[in-house]
């Protein structure tokens, strides 16, 4: 089942072409990368499809309803969740707190939030964070995490509102190697077992290969690939615009080894 459908989405910027018919489907379950040189498009298309942009033309349809043009906290109540490149927490709130207060927006009782916060929502808060690997950091101030954790916590934060589909912006930006593998493994085992559909943009060619099931590449803001990993590997056009032979065969080697 198709869960996200984008068909012929433009975006000019005065003579600037951003995007231009950028077309693909997102079954539920599926992780799909946007990959691309620096001004290839990535985040103006990626930035269409959650709202923070709206297209000069085309549509974007989630399961049967056109969200095209919505704001983002509007597409967020039907089903999206979102991560940003730079992570987006209260770092003066415990992690628990941050927990608490996006499920609290999500379930729309902010105005619960001075005489109730601290009872609302803490049981499920602490079911996340143990999804996640970070139940036993739950009353740690979120200003004393390492950067990696601080990404989890963002990502838990995604997922409070129980996203059928979930829009990731270079979700290994700022990680060291390790950390990036095991936050990719982390989301592709979430997606796969909760039937998420995962849109996300990435530079991480390791975190591409590793984990995408299929990858677009886009160069001026047109899609000029779109396949498995390895038939983007094997892409002629593909290997002269942006890879080159040899980091794609690391990064092909390093989606055998996350693969077993």
């Amino acid at each position: 089942m198709t869960l996200l459908l984008v068909e012929n989405l433009n975006k000019n910027f005065g003579g600037v072409v951003a995007a231009r018919n950028v077309s693909f489907a997102l079954a539920a379950g599926e992780i799909l990368a946007m990959i691309g040189p620096n001004g290839a498009g990535k985040s103006t298309s990626f930035n269409m499809v959650g709202g923070q942009l709206r297209p000069d033309s085309g549509r974007v349809v989630l399961e049967v309803q056109d969200i095209t043009g919505m704001p983002p906290r509007a597409i967020c109540r039907l089903g999206v969740g979102r991560s940003f490149q730079v992570a987006q927490t209260f770092l003066s709130m415990s992690v628990l707190e941050n927990l608490q207060m996006a499920l609290i927006a999500h379930a729309g009782r902010t105005r619960d939030v001075i005489s109730q916060a601290g009872a609302l929502y803490r049981a499920e808060a602490l079911a996340l964070l143990d999804q996640l690997g970070m139940a036993e950091q739950a009353e740690r101030p979120m200003g004393a995490l390492a950067y990696g954790d601080v990404k989890r916590v963002e990502l838990a934060i995604a997922l409070a509102g129980a996203p059928r589909l979930l829009l990731m912006d270079e979700p290994t930006a700022g990680m060291a190697p390790a950390e990036r593998a095991a936050l990719m493994r982390l989301v592709a085992g979430i997606a796969r077992q909760s039937r998420i559909g995962v849109l996300f943009t990435e530079h991480d060619m390791d975190a591409v290969f590793a984990h995408a099931d299929r990858i677009l590449v886009l160069v001026r803001g047109e899609i000029i690939a779109a396949g498995s990993p390895e038939e983007v590997r094997a892409n002629p056009e593909v290997q002269r615009v942006y890879l080159g032979t040899s980091g794609l065969r690391a990064a092909l080697r390093a989606r055998a080894a996350a693969h077993g």
